[in-house]
């Protein structure tokens, strides 16, 4: 058995092809023996199919004119691309495959599971409805769907496009007969000749089956599906001027935001350059005040060094006090003993008087000896303890003195420890400056202040010879 295969442009009324309403060739007796294969809600489709790309696209936009709030709306509204698309496929006709005949029943079979493959074979091509009509004279199948792509370099990253839906899946525009449209179309009837070959049903080619039409009749006929396969032609370059107009539009829109780009990039560079000026500048200024840290730190070190050699100085003299003070304790025991002789020595002692001894021999013989003995021990030792004590008061001033010196340079090396801490500081600034702006940076800035240093100390030298002069 023999049969052509019809896949033609379906108006893509979707009410007719759910039996919304009946047309004047419709069996409605016959329509519950269609069969429904999917009908949903296209403006749901488009939710689902584009909503995270239009989310993406809005995201990257920086002019509100040029975001869209509804794609579906852009679709519908633009000249560029279609909403949807309908192909229909049939197998025979009505004489030879007729609905109400057992070849209507077995076309049915065939068309039935062609469409259960066809989503597969197909996936750049959203199956949103499809129906099989078993209630017009001829078995046919009308497939609505969404042609879409993704990873689109411009636009929404998924998009609607039937030209790149269909050359995702291999067909690109060669020949003027040979457009992706109808390179697709025959490659499905020839799917659904393997189809038809499991039933034993062989592919009447195009041509073969119209010997017993009249040449009028033929010639008819030829011109309708040159007609058909021109208008075909007709939207396929419509959908690609439209594609190359959106491609326009797109790069306008991209030239725009590179040429915005490229000003704020511009200005960046000033930027970055009045930074590094600025930047160089206060490198200079903190090179001129680290040199002017060094050396009030050398100083302050040298101050340090001369206030511990000070200190440790004083430290010797306070021991030497410490000694000394020790010394006049000792003494000061030493004169105690001394005197305790005094009431204990024999010597020291006013003899009784004897018995035949008269009163002014015993006062001219002991007690006045005595008397004189005691008179210059006392006034030897009035001196002593006179200059003693003026030693004491010396001893206590210079104590004093020391003491108030020791509290003195004690402040000092904690004012000279807290300025050395300052002076850290500000070598670690620096440091963290060295870090930011590079060191080699802040090495040739160095140099550079160095040798500006030594020119102007010559120039001073030489303006002093010539005074001198």
């Amino acid at each position: 058995m023999e049969r052509t295969i019809s896949g033609m442009v379906g108006k893509g009324s979707v009410n007719h092809n759910t039996r919304a309403f009946t047309a004047k060739n419709v069996d409605s007796d016959r329509s519950c023996d269609n069969v429904h294969f999917c009908n949903e809600d296209i403006k749901q489709i488009y939710h689902k199919l584009f909503d995270e790309a239009l989310e993406r696209y809005n995201a990257k936009q920086k002019r509100k004119d040029r975001m869209i709030d509804d794609y579906y709306e852009k679709i519908r509204q633009g000249k560029q691309e279609k909403l949807f698309h309908e192909v229909i496929f049939q197998i025979g006709n009505k004489d030879d495959m007729n609905a109400r005949s057992e070849e209507g029943l077995l076309a049915k079979k065939i068309l039935t599971e062609f469409m259960e493959e066809f989503q597969k074979q197909n996936p750049n091509l959203y199956v949103f409805s499809a129906y099989l009509h078993m209630d017009e004279e001829t078995p046919h199948l009308h497939i609505d769907f969404v042609p879409y792509i993704t990873g689109s370099k411009r636009g929404l990253d998924t998009r609607v496009s039937l030209k790149s839906a269909l050359a995702a899946e291999g067909f690109t525009g060669g020949t003027r007969g040979a457009t992706e449209w109808n390179q697709w179309i025959t490659a499905e009837k020839q799917a659904l000749a393997k189809v038809m070959e499991r039933y034993g049903v062989n592919w009447l080619q195009k041509g073969t089956h119209e010997k017993h039409l009249s040449v009028l009749d033929f010639e008819k006929k030829e011109r309708a599906k040159e007609v058909a396969e021109l208008d075909s032609q007709k939207q396929e370059k419509s959908l690609e001027i439209a594609e190359l107009d959106e491609t326009v539009s797109t790069l306008k829109q991209e030239l725009m935001v590179t040429e915005s780009k490229q000003v704020k990039v511009e200005a960046a560079v000033k930027k970055a350059i009045d930074e590094g000026v600025a930047i160089q500048k206060d490198n200079e200024r903190l090179v001129q005040k680290q040199a002017t840290l060094q050396s009030d730190n050398r100083v302050l070190e040298q101050t340090h060094d001369k206030l511990q050699q000070d200190n440790s100085q004083l430290e010797e003299q306070q021991e030497k006090l410490k000694s000394s003070i020790e010394q006049m304790v000792n003494s000061e025991k030493m004169l105690q003993r001394d005197v305790r002789k005094y009431d204990e020595e024999p010597e020291w002692q006013l003899p009784e008087p004897g018995a035949f001894a008269s009163a002014k021999s015993f006062r001219d013989k002991s007690a006045f000896p005595l008397v004189n003995k005691l008179k210059e021990l006392v006034k030897k030792l009035t001196i002593q303890c006179v200059r003693l004590k003026e030693e004491v008061l010396q001893l206590r001033g210079k104590i004093e003195s020391l003491t108030r010196d020791v509290e003195f340079y004690k402040g000092k090396v904690r004012d000279i420890s807290n300025k050395a801490e300052l002076l850290q500081e500000k070598v670690d600034d620096l440091e963290r400056v060295k870090r930011y702006a590079g060191a080699e940076q802040i090495d040739t800035i160095i140099s550079k202040v160095k040798d500006q240093e030594r020119r102007e100390q010559q120039l001073r030298q030489y303006n002093r010879s010539n005074v001198t002069r």
